[in-house]
Parts: structure tokens; sequence; C-alpha cells
């Protein structure tokens, strides 16, 4: 019966296979519609569009990383025709150098570098991941071989295997970044491994044995397939590079760095002596009595330091938060709980976890929590010449504080000996012997009189009752004992 009921029609199917045409249709074109306005956004920018200016100058650093990606992010909103990098820097860290460049890789404006002076070693990787560099008149470019720093600041010598490995790596950097550009990787390469030759055809550029550095007439000379050796032109300034690049009816936004971002990053770069002091203000209030100037000038330095890079991007509200109950941890173990176990060494490693990851790079959209050991390498460093000053600071502290002027107006050096006639108690021996009866009930202490005198008095344990006379059997100071006569 129900299959009698299914009846087909024809002339409705048809009409029914033709709606869904057209219905078909008509989502297709409203699919292909749909990305216009978005292809009209991302379209080139119009003549009014600003040209952003950023500069970089001084060392390059982790906190510099957060000020490049705020230039970026402020030109990418404006829509802007171009980025140029305004570069005068000898160099900094790998680390900061590896993500300025995959931020400017992943830019949608087209970005420049202009080279005013120097872009040695981090600034030469950063100009080579640029669509085109200028330089100006006696600017000098290259010298990107990695180096190790000592903890006082000279340059240390690296063992032969981990020379090799860092050079791998920073070789690898430089022609990944010059290949994404459209500059030569062998003669980026030729910036960090001295051992190579460049040539073109059978002239040697740059022999064996040195690095390559040249300086602005020699970047621009002809290089392979016609192009310039590696500067796209020279300029005595920023509206002549502007020029060349068919930009200069762009009005120019040059990107203002605040004092803000200046002290977040002169906090970064001085991460370790603000811990030291910050550990040996906290050390000496620990062991002096009160609260004084070396726990306030401890705090204050620590807030910098977790300030300072929290404005450079780096850290986070949870660095201060674990720093805190880390340090709480701590003062219950010293002051509350007796002897060291488990609140102490827990809060120390909470200290020393937030210090580490207030140092710790933050990159975006890495999809991951955990620091990666390369990101890892330089605040455990930092962390390490902390606690080693700290621990030196606090013995020399120990040894010659105590003899300091400034020590002496804090403490009493007068001598208070019983031989020069100072005394913690009256001395209360002669009143053995005498007696006296009970101003009230001693249980066991009480009051009683001598003669003209009220003394606090204390029996041997028993209780006596108020009225009752006693003896002073012993007097040691304030101690006076007595007992039913």
């Amino acid at each position: 019966m129900i299959l009698d009921f299914q009846i087909v029609h024809p002339a409705p199917l048809a009409y029914t296979e033709k709606m869904k045409t057209f219905l078909l249709f008509v989502c297709s074109l409203a699919f292909l519609a749909s990305p216009a306005p978005a292809l009209a956004e991302s379209s080139a920018p119009g003549p009014d569009a600003p040209v952003y200016v950023i500069p970089i100058r001084g060392q390059i650093e982790g906190a510099l990383l957060y000020v490049i990606r705020r230039g970026i992010a402020e030109a990418e909103q404006k829509n802007a025709a171009a980025i140029v990098l305004v570069m005068d820097t000898p160099g900094g860290t790998l680390d900061a150098a590896s993500d300025i460049v995959r931020s400017i890789q992943s830019a949608t404006p087209p970005v420049y570098t202009f080279v005013e002076k120097d872009a040695f070693s981090a600034g030469a990787i950063i100009a080579l991941s640029t669509k085109g560099i200028y330089m100006a008149p006696g600017s000098v470019i290259g010298d990107a071989l990695p180096i190790m720093m000592s903890p006082l600041g000279g340059v240390q010598e690296m063992p032969e295997g981990i020379e090799e490995k860092a050079v791998s790596a920073v070789s690898a950097l430089v022609r990944s970044a010059a290949q994404n550009a459209g500059h030569d990787p062998e003669l980026a390469e030729k910036m960090v491994r001295r051992e190579l030759e460049y040539k073109i055809g059978d002239e040697v550029i740059s022999p064996a044995g040195r690095l390559l550095t040249p300086t602005a007439e020699e970047a621009a000379r002809p290089g392979k397939e016609g192009n310039p050796l590696l500067s796209a032109g020279t300029a005595q300034d920023l509206p002549a590079v502007l020029e060349q690049l068919s930009l200069a009816r762009h009005p120019v936004v040059e990107m203002q760095i605040t004092s803000t971002e200046k002290l977040a990053r002169l906090v970064a770069g001085a991460a370790p002596i603000l811990m030291i002091i910050g550990f040996l203000g906290i050390y000496i209030e620990i062991k002096t009595p009160g609260f004084g100037l070396p726990g306030i000038l401890g705090a204050a330095c620590l807030a910098l330091f977790f300030w300072g890079h929290h404005i450079a991007g780096l850290a986070g509200m949870e660095d201060l938060i674990l720093f805190v109950v880390g340090v709480g941890l701590l003062l219950v173990e010293i002051f509350l709980i007796p002897g060291f176990g488990f609140a102490g060494i827990f809060g120390i490693a909470l200290i020393l976890v937030s210090l580490v990851g207030a140092m710790v790079r933050i990159i975006p959209g890495s999809g991951s929590w955990l620091p990666v050991w390369t990101d890892l390498q330089i605040p455990i460093f930092k962390t390490g010449v902390a606690l080693v000053g700290t621990g030196a600071g606090a013995l020399l502290l120990g040894r010659f504080l105590p003899r300091s002027r400034l020590f002496g107006r804090l403490t009493l050096s007068a001598a208070t000996a019983a031989t020069e006639g100072y005394t913690a108690a009256p001395d209360t021996t002669p009143l053995v012997g005498k007696t006296g009866v009970t101003l009230n009930a001693l249980r066991p202490s009480g009051a009683a009189r001598f003669g003209d005198d009220r003394l606090d008095v204390v029996t041997s344990g028993e209780f006596i009752d108020a009225g009752t006379p006693v003896q002073i059997i012993e007097a040691h100071g304030s101690r006076i004992v007595v007992q039913k006569t």
C-alpha cells in the first residue's frame, strides 16, 4: 500500500531539477562575489598611502622586537605603501634577529633598509631579509659571524664544536633570508663563513679567509646577472631613498620610540644588574631588623625588572605572580616554619622560574606554551650571572659592611661589658635571707613586702596564700625566689 501511495510525476521532477540548478548558479555567483571587498582592501596602496620609517639604532635585543612588531602592525593598519628600516647598529643577539626576520617576512607592505652608517652582525641579517638595501655614502654592511660574549662583556673564544654549530645555524638563517628577499644567498653566506671564496666569473670579490664586509660603493657595484652586488642604490639621506623607490610623493610617518620603550630596552639589557641589586637588598633586610632603604631599593629594582620586560613584550603577569608566590613561600619558611623544607625549596624554584620566564621571548602564533632550549639559553645565563653576583656581593657585604662608616651609624659599637659598669639587671644577691609578707596569693608568682620595698617574687612551685611570712632563698637579677618561713 505504501508503494502505491508514492506517485511519480515527471513534469514536477524536471521543474525541481531546474530550480536546483538555478539555486546552485546563484550561490556560485555569491561565493565568487564575496571576496571582492577583501581584494579591494588588499589592492595596491593609493597615492596617499604613508611610508612608515622604523629606526633600528643601537644594540639589537629582545625589547627591539616589540618595537618593530608595533611599527609593522601600525603600517599594516594604515595600508602603508612601504616600510623603511633606518639602520645604524653594531649587531645584537641572534634570537632577536631571527624573530625580527620572521616579522619582516610576514609583513604585508614591502620592507626596505636604509643603512645610515653601520649594519653589522644581526643588523646585516635583518637587512638581508628586506626587499631592497640602500646605503649612505661611507656606510658598511656585513660581518655576521656569531661570537660568544663573556659575563664581563668581552668576546669569549668558542670551542670548535660549538662554533661550527653556531656558524651553521647563522649561515642557514642568512641564506634563507637572502633567498626569500631576492638577494644572492652565496654573498650572504660569505658574511658568515670566512673560509669560503666569493667571486663573479673569474673576479674574486672576497677571498677565502676574510669575511665579506662591503662599503656602500662596493655593495653597489654590478653583481651576478647584471644586478647590483647587494645595494640597490647609494642615497645621501632618507628622502633620496624614497625618490629612488618612487615614493617621494607619499606622506612619511616616522615611528617614534617612546621613552617607555627606551627604558624597557635599557632594563632588558641591564637585567642581571637589577636582579643582583634586588637580591642583595632583600638579603640585607633579612639580616637586619626592621625595613629600610635596602629593602625598598631591592623591591624597586625587582619591580623595574618585571615592568621593563613586560613593556618589552617578554614578561606577562603570570611571571610576576609566580615571583610573588615564591617570595611568600620563602618568607613563610624563614619566619613561620622551623627548619628548611618543601615550602622554601618550592619558593626558590618558583622565583627562578619567574625570572627566567620573564626574559623568554614571546612569539605570537607559535602555538606552543613551552619555549625551546635556544630561547632559554640567554635567560638562564643572565639568571646564573645574577645569582653568582648576588653570592659574591653577599660575601663582600658580610666582610666589609660591618666595618663601614654607614653601618657604624646604624649599630651600637660602644662596649657594654660588666667591667665597664654595664649590667643587664640590678644585683639583687644582697636580698637573700630577708623576710617579709606576701601581699597577694603566690600562684606561683606575685608580690611581697620586705621592709619598705615591694618586690615581685616567685616560689619554687608551691602556692602561698596572701599575708603569709616568706623568706628570700634565691636572687638572680629580677628573679627573686621565696619560701614559707
